[in-house]
């Protein structure tokens, strides 16, 4: 069956219109003919969003039931069975309610798109799970609710619905967003013009990332090599020179005069004959160009120029930015240097920046190797010097006689030269020809090719002699200069390389497109599977449209192991680059196996903390649990005993023993499942709105008033909580204060605002904690000091820390003055925070709607 496509509306902020547009593309569709249904949408009694639902079929939505409360949740089983063509689902980061079939709402539309079905959808821009610090950082709100971002990058279609912050913000106080008494909470905290705009660069900044993706696909899947310049990418080209600092600041300088502007520094390795680079300095840049937003990229190219022109085209770079060269004035006779080259052969596309800098002209400090791997151009000046060469010489010692002996010696510069320039080839032939010249015009007789004199047999044999050894000698230097070159990028390559990968600096993806980019290949991918009959799986991927149903597929196949190959296509690699793919490969296999049992040592951790937890239960429930059921067995044993004839003041007393061991061992199962539920994660905070002097003397049920004064005015502003999670809290924290208060000294509680925050203080006069010891107490089963046994298990700051921690506030201990400990539960004032609804999106200003900020 053919996946589903999926379609998200992408907004900023609530308010934006994606639930309206959403609509508006239903009734489009509809009026075309096709079949859609709304599976969820939330008008939260916006009049204009309310009528769009007009016309349009809703599949009835499934009720649920959760801590007493009734909430309706998309049924994804009667989607199913209507099998529409189109299902229209608001709000994909939502959190279901617990018992509903998946825990998210973006897990039911992955069920609607396996089964075929087209979903539309809306999310805000900051539930994206990688924003969610960027979010808080800006906006002082961290998001409950979020969707991985590969979910939302998955999307067949993601349409950006955009809107200015004063546009915004007038549609708020024209009541089109929220009920007129929250406008104004709204107006100041959350929809501020400096938060909004924010929110909104970071919209249009991710959306525009996603378009680069498709485009970067487009041009490889199309094969279109020519510059597009839809945004600013600057490449820096890097010598490994102190010089690269100067260059990485003025580009990251002019990326951010341009929207959405990149900076990908560029060391090129010479293959033939590597320039000298530091690995401290390069290893100071690259943390450099990272620090600016950058990245850094390292290949290898015989020639750089070349290498550097094609590299900015690959990554569709609109600029380069170069050094002003650093050799002296004589050295120019060796060619126009790397930028003069790139420059003239840059085209009209591609803008390149000269800059200058304290090492221009200060030359390079250690010398360059000359290229060993002969071009086409030197092999070919070699032939003519070799060629040519004797005949121009023949020519000029016609017209003067310098003697048999220096001839020859000028002969055999000329074959030197031609060994110098071409290699072996050139020489030889050189050496061959020059030897025949000698012997028709300056050996006797002449213009014979004969030898009358046995001596000139001897010298001209003693010439050709020489003139084939030096070529020998030459073209041995220039491959032995070769090799070593070569080994050199290598060693250089693989040293960078395993310096990451055994830091692990490097993860599998960025080693597969450091290999990608080092070979120049279109896509690198490593496959591997269980055994000799099983498929090939990919388990990771660089680059567009890898080889993922076997390697043989291909243009190269370097296997590891006999299980895993890494696979890459684009071109054939030589022979002598196998070897450094094979290290690349290795160090791919090593990569995965860290990564793996990295995830194998997080499952371990989380089961020996499972595991010690289950052992600390054990031991403290052995005593707490067995001595209450000893004094309820006891009590009943006594009452049923025919032998006693018992008071009604001792039955009284008795049954009171009962009533109290139940108490305590209740309070001792519901910490217990409550810490079980916290460990799970399965603890789901329902926010409302409510006044804590309705909720904190609930929590004193059981307490002995005369030992607790509470100081709650009504005047204080109502916070957003669970009331239930909230009261939990609060009996546990008077508990334990209650518990270490010395006799006739009260318990404290008291209620303060402070900023957007409410604090509830529960003040004891006990013996205190030192401070060392303040964070290791709301830890599971810990008991300070010399506490008795039948003080409980120790659960209780844990659970309210967990509980407040889940309504988004916290919980912390201080010293009170005097002596003695204070707990501070700092909650959130209404309006100040998003909800925390197991619904929506979560709101900076709480209200029972779904949709959120």
């Amino acid at each position: 069956m053919a996946r589903g496509k999926l379609r998200i509306y992408l907004g900023a902020a609530p308010g934006v219109g994606k639930t309206y547009a959403m609509l508006s593309e239903a009734h489009r569709r509809m009026e075309r003919g096709t079949d859609c249904v709304v599976a969820f949408v939330e008008h939260h009694e916006r009049p204009r969003t309310e009528v769009m639902l007009h016309g349009l079929e809703q599949v009835p939505r499934k009720e649920l039931e959760y801590r007493g409360s009734r909430f309706t949740e998309m049924d994804v089983d009667a989607v199913l069975t209507r099998r529409p063509q189109v299902a229209l689902v608001d709000e994909l980061a939502h959190t279901n309610i617990p018992g509903s079939r998946n825990a998210k709402r973006w897990q039911d539309v992955e069920e609607m798109l396996a089964a075929g079905i087209d979903v539309i959808s809306t999310v805000n821009i900051q539930h994206l799970e990688s924003l969610g610090d960027v979010v808080e950082s800006i906006t002082g709100v961290r998001q409950q609710e979020t969707v991985p971002d590969e979910v939302v990058r998955r999307a067949d279609q993601i349409e950006l619905v955009d809107m200015s912050p004063q546009a915004l913000r007038r549609r708020m106080a024209h009541g089109n967003i929220y009920q007129p008494d929250k406008v104004d909470a709204a107006l100041s905290n959350y929809f501020r013009p400096g938060n909004l705009t924010a929110l909104r660069e970071l919209a249009l900044l991710w959306v525009a990332d996603r378009v680069d993706e498709y485009l970067q696909q487009y041009r490889s899947e199309h094969r279109v090599s020519k510059i597009w310049g839809s945004r600013e990418r600057i490449v820096v080209g890097l010598t490994g020179g102190p010089e690269g600092r100067t260059l990485i600041r003025r580009a990251a300088r002019l990326a951010e005069k341009g929207a959405g502007g990149e900076v990908l520094a560029v060391y090129i390795a010479r293959s033939d004959g590597l320039s000298a680079a530091s690995p401290k300095e390069l290893a100071v840049q690259r943390a450099l160009v990272e620090d600016l937003g950058g990245t850094f990229h390292h290949v290898v190219g015989d020639d750089i120029p070349a290498a550097l022109l094609d590299f900015a085209r690959g990554v569709n770079a609109t600029q380069i930015v170069l050094g002003s060269s650093r050799r002296k004035t004589w050295q120019y006779v060796f060619g126009p240097g790397v930028g003069a080259t790139v420059a003239r052969e840059s085209g009209p596309d591609l803008d390149v920046h000269i800059v200058t800098h304290g090492q221009v002209a200060k030359g390079r400090g250690l010398p360059v190797a000359r290229g060993a791997r002969l071009g086409r151009s030197r092999i070919l000046s070699g032939w003519l010097v070799g060629l040519l060469g004797p005949v121009a010489m023949a020519l000029l010692l016609n017209a003067v006689d310098l003697g048999l002996a220096n001839d020859m010696l000028l002969f055999l510069s000329l074959t030197v030269a031609a060994a110098l320039l071409g290699g072996l080839l050139p020489a030889l032939a050189s050496a061959a020809f020059g030897s025949l010249l000698l012997n028709y015009f300056y050996t006797p007789p002449l213009h014979r090719l004969t030898i009358a004199d046995p001596h000139n047999i001897v010298a001209i044999v003693i010439f050709v002699g020489v003139a084939v050894s030096v070529a020998s000698v030459v073209d041995l230097a220039a491959r032995r200069t070769h090799q070593a070159a070569r080994l050199r990028a290598e060693s250089e390559i693989l040293s960078f390389l395993a310096g990451n990968v055994l830091r692990g600096e490097t993860s599998l993806e960025e080693l597969l497109e450091r290999v990608r980019e080092t070979f120049g290949m279109e896509s690198a991918a490593l496959l591997e599977r269980a055994g000799d009959v099983e498929p090939w799986t990919c388990a990771g991927r660089a680059g567009f449209g890898p080889p993922l149903a076997r390697p043989e597929d291909a243009d190269v196949d370097m296997p590891v192991g006999d299980h895993m190959a890494l696979a890459l296509t684009g071109r054939v690699l030589p022979a002598e680059d196998r070897r450094v793919l094979a290290a690349f490969a290795a160090q791919a296999a090593v990569v995965l196996d860290r990564r793996r049992l990295r995830e194998e040592a997080l499952r371990a951790r989380a089961l020996a903390e499972g595991n010690r937890i289950r052992t600390a239960l054990l031991a403290a429930v052995s005593h707490d649990l067995r001595t209450p059921l000893a004094g309820i067995k006891a009590a009943v044993t006594s009452l049923r005993s025919h032998d006693v004839d018992w008071s009604e003041e001792d039955r009284a007393a008795l049954l009171e023993g009962i009533e109290e061991g139940a108490d305590r061992l209740d309070h001792l199962v519901g910490n217990l499942l409550d810490m079980s539920r916290l460990q799970t994660g399965t603890v789901t905070a329902i926010i409302r709105e409510v006044d804590l002097d309705e909720v904190v003397p609930m929590a004193l049920v059981g307490v002995d008033e005369a030992g607790v004064e509470l100081d709650v005015r009504e005047t204080l502003p109502m916070v957003s909580v669970d009331p239930g999670l909230l009261e939990r809290s609060v009996a546990n924290l008077v508990e334990n204060a209650v518990k270490y208060s010395p006799p006739g000294r009260r318990v404290m509680i008291s209620a303060s605002v402070i900023a957007d925050r409410v604090e509830v203080r529960v003040v004891d006069r006990g013996p205190g904690v030192p401070d060392e010891a303040k964070e290791r107490i709301f830890e599971p089963f810990q008991r300070y000091g010399d506490a008795p046994r039948g003080a409980g298990v120790g659960l209780g700051l844990a659970v309210a820390r967990g509980f407040a921690e889940a309504m988004g506030g916290t919980l912390t201990a201080e010293d009170t003055p005097g002596g003695g400990l204070t707990m501070v539960l700092s909650l959130r004032a209404a309006g100040s925070r998003p909800e925390v609804l197991p619904s929506g999106e979560g709101l900076a200003e709480p209200e029972p709607e779904r949709e959120a900020s």
